[in-house]
């Protein structure tokens, strides 16, 4: 993959399109579209080389998220949790882990989610309420996760859970099948995001062996704020990004077709055109903001933190604007529903409480702006 957003573009055409308005009316996971990720091979583009994998980065994981939303929201959003799993296993995970997930990734197209959020922690994921009762090298796991995109689906979920060392947390790679885990599928109801099957998960009792836990002990705060942070933080900002994107392209395009008996088009009437002109601003300023800090953090500049949560922040803002705009563009069809866009802005509207929430993260961004700790 050396072209990944072009590439990316060219697979959402043939693979995430025409499961697109399914996904949102059934609210359906995608799994035809999650069965080509996995054969054409996106699903290892963070995986290293001498596992399998492409090898890539920061840069290419935003390329082909905000790819992947210009067609369809919930695919990029689940994909894009996927990636930031896998990075967790690059960055700090064993051999032995690396190999037994990755291979499974790579030769029979399985993927990862994420398993953080819970109901008495809400958009502060880090901080778990999760019990865990430690037994030689097995850990015994209780609790319930309250929001896990991708549930059911998935093969592999990273949890968080406390350390035996006390004030610090692990992360766990908890397997599908392991006994004791369930899913409440009837438990998502999303307003938008509707396919992204993020319902509670229920650890029943589940055991483990220390093979499973991402890292040495007490280090899962270290890999949530240096791993899991940018490529969680910036994968959103992209997928809210191309997100804004595909309303500027839907509304620009209803606007040129939409005819007058006259002949005249709904783009020549001056309103639409400011409407159209400020949302391609902030659609294309949302996408810049996000690449040029996926460029930052994957060089390691200094402000690469205050580049990323600025770009999450502004793209998740900016395509709620861009909804509200668009639906304005599109009138009474897209309010009947005969444009996507009505879909659109309920997708965008996950941006702003999605842990961790735009109000956190603005708090963090100020924060990093003046010098101090986060969180």
């Amino acid at each position: 993959m050396k072209q990944v957003y072009q590439e990316a573009k060219e697979f959402a055409k043939s693979y995430i399109a025409p499961y697109t308005d399914q996904t949102d009316r059934d609210a359906r996971f995608p799994e035809e579209s999650f069965k080509e990720l996995g054969e054409k091979g996106f699903f290892k583009l963070l995986i290293p080389e001498e596992y399998g994998g492409f090898g890539k980065g920061l840069e290419e994981h935003a390329q082909a998220c905000h790819a992947f939303a210009e067609t369809c929201s919930t695919t990029a959003l689940c994909y894009m949790m996927h990636n930031v799993a896998v990075m967790c296993l690059v960055t700090h995970g064993s051999d032995e882990l690396k190999k037994r997930v990755f291979t499974d990734i790579v030769e029979n197209g399985k993927f990862m989610a994420l398993a953080y959020s819970e109901f008495g922690t809400g958009t502060h994921f880090y901080k778990p309420e999760m019990a865990t009762e430690v037994n030689g090298d097995l850990t015994t796991f209780n609790g319930k996760k309250s929001m896990v995109t991708s549930a059911s689906h998935a093969s592999y979920y990273l949890v968080l859970a406390p350390s035996v060392e006390e004030g610090k947390i692990n992360n766990w790679v908890i397997p599908l099948e392991a006994e004791g885990l369930s899913f409440e599928m009837s438990g998502w109801q999303g307003l938008g995001m509707r396919g992204n099957s993020s319902c509670p998960m229920n650890v029943d009792h589940v055991t483990l062996d220390s093979s499973y836990r991402i890292g040495a002990e007490g280090s899962g705060e270290e890999q949530v704020f240096n791993v899991v942070a940018p490529f969680f933080i910036t994968g959103l900002a992209a997928v809210y990004g191309g997100t804004a994107l595909h309303m500027f392209e839907v509304a620009s395009s209803h606007a040129v077709s939409r005819k007058y008996p006259d002949g005249s088009s709904l783009a020549h009437i001056e309103t639409v055109q400011i409407h159209l002109g400020n949302i391609y601003k902030q659609a294309t300023a949302a996408k810049a903001m996000t690449m040029e800090a996926a460029r930052a953090g994957a060089n390691g500049e200094a402000d690469a933190l205050t580049k990323i949560l600025a770009a999450r922040v502004f793209a998740s803002e900016a395509a709620i604007e861009c909804g509200r705009l668009a639906m304005r563009v599109g009138g009474g069809k897209a309010y009947n529903k005969a444009l996507p866009l009505e879909r659109l802005l309920r997708d965008s509207y996950a941006g702003q409480i999605m842990a961790p929430s735009a109000d956190v993260l603005s708090v963090w961004l100020g924060k990093a702006l003046t010098g101090q700790m986060i969180p």
